[in-house]
Order: C-alpha cells, then sequence, then structure tokens
C-alpha cells in the first residue's frame, strides 16, 4: 500500500501540521529550487572560466593568488560564512544593508511588479552568495585539473603543430573533452547544493524551503514528511543523473555509440 501511494506521489498527512505531505512539499519546494538555481548558476559561471584560466597560466602570479582565495573559500563552511555576511550585513554588529530572514517582504503582494523582482534579489543575495562561496572552490580546482590534463595530451601538441592557435585548440579540442568529467559531476553538485548546503542556509537565514522543512520533520520525528522529501530529494537526483546522460552526447557526441558504424 506503501509503494502504490508512492508511486502516486501520496505521502499521507503531516502528524504536526495537519496538512497533506503533498502539498507542503509543493509550497516548500519553490524556495529550495530558487536558492538552488542561483547557487548553481553563479558557481558554475565563475568556477568554469576561473579554472580554464587558472589552467592557461598554470604556475603564473594569477595562479597563485586565485589558489589562495579559492583555498580559503573552501575551507571556510558555507554556514560559518553566512553568519558572518549576516553579523556585517544584517544589522547584527555593522551594516543593515540586506534583511535578516525571508525570501520576500511581508509587503510583497502590493508592490509593483519591478518593486517585487528587487525586493526578492535583495533578500536572496546573501543566501545566495553564502551558498555559491561554498560550491565554487571544489569545482574550480576539478575544472583547473580537468584541463591541466588535457593540455598535456597528444592530440593536443599535434593540434598546435597543424598551425592552430591557442584559442582553437582550447574552444575546440580540449573543451570538449576536459568537460566530461564536470558534467559528470554536475547531479551530485546539484542535489549537494540544493539539499545540503540550503538545509544550513534555509535554517540561518529562516528560508521556509524544503530543507527547513525536512529539519524541522526530524525534530519532531514527523515521519510521513520525514519519507515524503526523502522520496522527493531521490527523485530530483535520479532525474539530474538522466539529464547528466543525455548532456554527455550533448558535449562530445563521440560517446553515443550507436551512431557509430
Amino acid at each position: 500500500m506503501m509503494l502504490k501511494s508512492y508511486f502516486t506521489f501520496d505521502f499521507g498527512n503531516s502528524f504536526f501540521r495537519d496538512k497533506p505531505v503533498t502539498d507542503l512539499i509543493v509550497e516548500k519546494l519553490p524556495v529550495s529550487i530558487s536558492i538552488g538555481l542561483w547557487t548553481t548558476l553563479l558557481t558554475y559561471l565563475i568556477s568554469i572560466p576561473l579554472g580554464i584560466k587558472k589552467a592557461v597560466r598554470n604556475g603564473e602570479p594569477f595562479d597563485v593568488w586565485s589558489s589562495s582565495i579559492v583555498i580559503i573559500g573552501y575551507a571556510i563552511p558555507s554556514f560559518l560564512f553566512a553568519i558572518l555576511l549576516i553579523v556585517i550585513f544584517s544589522g547584527g554588529s555593522y551594516l543593515s544593508w540586506f534583511p535578516l530572514r525571508g525570501l520576500v517582504s511581508p509587503n510583497f503582494d502590493s508592490l509593483s511588479v519591478g518593486e517585487k523582482i528587487i525586493d526578492y534579489f535583495w533578500h536572496i543575495t546573501l543566501p545566495v552568495v553564502a551558498s555559491v562561496i561554498g560550491s565554487f572552490a571544489t569545482l574550480t580546482m576539478l575544472t583547473k585539473n580537468s584541463f591541466l590534463d588535457e593540455i598535456s595530451r597528444p592530440y593536443v601538441v599535434t593540434a598546435r603543430a597543424k598551425g592552430l592557435t591557442e584559442k582553437q585548440v582550447l574552444n575546440k579540442h580540449i573543451f570538449r573533452n576536459a568537460m566530461l568529467i564536470i558534467i559528470a559531476g554536475l547531479p551530485s553538485a546539484l542535489v549537494g547544493i540544493f539539499f545540503t548546503s540550503t538545509l544550513l542556509i534555509e535554517v540561518i537565514f529562516s528560508l521556509d524551503g524544503l530543507g527547513l522543512l525536512a529539519f524541522e520533520s526530524a525534530l519532531s520525528r514527523d515521519y510521513p514528511v520525514i519519507f515524503g522529501t526523502l522520496f522527493i530529494f531521490t527523485l530530483i537526483s535520479l532525474v539530474l543523473n538522466l539529464i547528466s546522460d543525455i548532456t554527455y552526447t550533448l558535449v562530445d557526441p563521440r560517446i553515443d555509440f550507436e551512431s557509430r558504424d
């Protein structure tokens, strides 16, 4: 009966909230997705270009000082950096530039479209920045090491010997091969950003998302909510792995063995 109910997304009712678990998940999921998508987008926009530039300029001063920043970012946990941002920018001890909690203001519905957009980004800035700091370091070093490994390959030497410019070698040959390992790690990175990092960020910034819901349900032993959120986490992880496999063939069509003779 349980398997049949889960197959139809019927997780039962919460023990303490007097609402169906499905309604709770639908209500909270947009907050977690919002944080996760912006964090993932900014992390990849920063990490991939930075990692490529570090690989191209390996050993140069730029690589040295940027590595110092990356190591510091890797060493500081995202939740600790979130607390630091609150203390400095949210009226903790110094500045009061950003709100302390919530994804939008209480009067959000009465604002115009432009004001709603500004209010949304005003509230989400610190949570996303805290999440990005904890995520970009690993991806940056992964990108750098992947490109360094490909730069030393014989096919790169051959391409240069044929007279191709460094830009052509990088874009047409190295990029496609080096990006495979990065794409392979995308599902686990997304799951980690969505459901590990955002859990602590949601608790610290009082964001009413899926991570906070799971955390509070575990404390109160609200088993239907715990099992329901776990089911959603697992389902999203499987979907992301499927998307990763499809993306493989888009980046490098040679992986599609059925197209070979």
